[in-house]
């Protein structure tokens, strides 16, 4: 069963599992009592008026009235740790596995789904879990011990009671295999609504850029509706359940309390047992009531695990199942820094290759400068070099050695990687900056902001790099965002520099400027620099030319313009023809 896969995440509650729900056993067994004790108070104490004995045996039923209570807040507080433990461990774990999903999986599921997951449906877990605790124990035995009382008080009575049975189990099934389908549906619209608001949220100024508010408003309201009625159709399901449990259920004490009167005139039945047989049936009753909330709140956390356990049952396509191999030095030496051997590569098993047979070598401190047309798989190239995606087919060398045969912890160390997007976190500057390196010292901290061309505008700020971060970095510009991604990589000092088109918004001084000290100050570092200017490549020691996934060209930048046509077409479209051929 898929709830039970998740039963694991309470082995460290195993005594709050086990002592709450005795707890609140002990607390039915006294509910129980109640009635019975009343037959007394009724038998014994009011038809012969005897004052003294009513409140003695009152007494005893408010003591166990309070004792009771006192085992229903136990029960509650060991109900609380132990479903509050349950969803923090569960989130940990699914937190932790989704870190180690490679980008294709995560491309998968989606950002708002996964934070649905993390969120809504843990806490719908949680509350299962608490419910579990509570009420699954305690609601079964009351209405069978309830029932039993009764048969105890008229076996005949009983009967009527047995009969109502499979209407109620008819009533449950119906409901439960009707909304657990909505439920499902409901999850997959509620992450379809969270994927509208993340993009709307993060994309408020180009929406009110282009004057789309209306268009997206629209668009909000019709996922928003279409939840909206999935979840009316829910609700009309699920409200079914009270009524019809309440309409059985009072029929039954109706026909009961006709049957139970003529078995009173005809003496086969006291006055107060009538009453405690009519108390017996509104405890099962009142039970009925619970579990059909139960099954509401089951079936909703049947539809949330088996949505947790399809992200912790995903396996990362990028397994980290490094293999110690002690290469030879010569070995070592003789082999390119990195090497790229017939390599292709697709994001999913049935789309078009974003890159096919791309066969280079790249020798260590070279700078290599990467162009193409947007979509030729500049960025795809880049991302296979840190083993973010494996590679369909051939393989990638780094020192000799197979990318998969490297720890990924170890394989990621070596490279600095500014991606496409410049993203900044909240925090201060200088709290960004040490992502690359936790314990950098302060003037190592200091170079990397000068070799980014980030100084200047950094000393401007009131409080220089105690300057705060707001959220994905919306009190800096385009260009300074840049800046500051280029540093927070350039902190670690990595042996491969990876620029994925991260200078886009500099301006050509400062980009001109920021490649000058990158070759001044980086001479032993590796740096790949995909760009759309063929003047940031220009002076680069092999270029690579990219055209639909296909490697068009690769060498210097006077051996492109005589060999490649792909190359000098987009070299002329941007310099003249001096700049192209100087």
């Amino acid at each position: 069963m898929v709830l039970l896969k998740l039963a694991r995440f309470l082995q460290t509650y195993k005594k709050e599992c086990i002592v709450g729900p005795i707890f609140k056993l002990f607390e039915a067994i006294l509910e129980l009592l109640l009635p019975t004790m009343m037959v007394y108070v009724i038998n014994n104490g009011v038809a012969k008026h005897d004052m003294d004995y009513v409140l003695h045996m009152g007494g005893w039923m408010l003591c166990m009235s309070i004792l009771g209570f006192g085992c229903s807040m136990i029960c509650q507080y060991f109900a609380a740790r132990a479903s509050q433990g349950f969803g923090t461990t569960l989130r940990n774990v699914v937190f932790r596995h989704i870190q180690s999903l490679s980008h294709a999986e995560l491309d998968t599921f989606g950002t708002a789904s996964l934070i649905n997951r993390l969120t809504n449906d843990v806490n719908q877990l949680q509350l299962a879990v608490a419910m579990l605790i509570r009420l699954v124990v305690r609601t079964p035995f009351i209405c069978l011990g309830a029932l039993g009382m009764a048969m105890m008080l008229d076996i005949k009575l009983s009967i009527v009671l047995w009969g109502s049975a499979p209407v109620f189990i008819l009533i449950l099934y119906l409901v439960v295999r009707r909304s657990s389908v909505l439920y499902r549906i409901y999850q997959q619209k509620l992450d379809c609504l969270a994927a509208i608001l993340r993009e709307n949220l993060s994309g408020v100024r180009v929406i009110r850029a282009f004057a789309t508010v209306k268009r997206e408003k629209k668009r909000f309201y019709m996922a928003n509706d279409d939840l909206t009625e999935n979840a009316v159709a829910i609700g009309h399901v699920s409200a079914l359940l009270n009524p019809l449990t309440t309409f059985v259920m009072n029929t039954v004490i109706i026909l009961i309390l006709w049957i139970g009167s003529q078995h009173v005139d005809a003496g086969l039945l006291a006055k107060g047992e009538i009453i405690a047989y009519a108390n017996y049936i509104t405890q099962i009753l009142l039970a009925l009531i619970v579990i059909s909330n139960l099954v509401v709140i089951f079936t909703k956390a049947f539809a949330s695990a088996r949505r947790v356990n399809q992200v912790l049952e995903t396996v990362s396509s990028l397994p980290d199942n490094a293999i110690d191999r002690n290469l030879e030095k010569t070995q070592i030496e003789k082999a390119p820094f990195i090497a790229l051997r017939d390599v292709s590569f697709r994001y999913s098993s049935t789309g078009d290759m974003a890159l096919s047979h791309i066969t280079v070598d790249i020798e260590k401190g070279e700078t290599i400068g990467i162009i193409g047309s947007t979509g030729s798989g500049k960025s795809t190239f880049v991302n296979l070099l840190p083993r973010f995606y494996d590679v369909t087919e051939g393989k990638i060398l780094l020192e000799g050695k197979d990318l998969r045969d490297w720890e990924v912890k170890s394989l990621r160390r070596k490279f600095g990687v500014v991606p496409q997007k410049a993203l900044l976190f909240s925090g201060t500057i200088e709290d960004n900056l040490r992502w690359g390196k936790a314990d950098v010292q302060p003037h190592d901290l200091q170079q990397a902001i000068e070799i980014a061309q980030a100084e200047e505008f950094i000393q401007d700020l009131p409080t220089g790099c105690k300057t705060k971060v707001e959220r994905g970095g919306l009190n800096f510009s385009g260009g300074q965002k840049q800046r500051l991604t280029i540093a927070r990589a350039l902190v670690a000092h990595p042996e491969v520099l990876v620029l994925d088109d991260s200078s886009s918004a500099l301006d050509f001084a400062t980009d001109a400027a920021l490649r000058r000290s990158l070759q001044k100050y980086c001479a032993d570092m590796t740096v790949l620099i995909v760009s759309q200017r063929a003047s940031s490549i220009k002076s680069a020691d092999k270029i690579l030319v990219f055209d639909d996934g296909i490697l068009a060209g690769y060498g210097t930048h006077e051996e492109l313009m005589e060999k490649s046509v792909v190359y000098r077409e987009i070299c002329l479209s941007q310099l003249s023809t001096e700049e192209a051929y100087a």
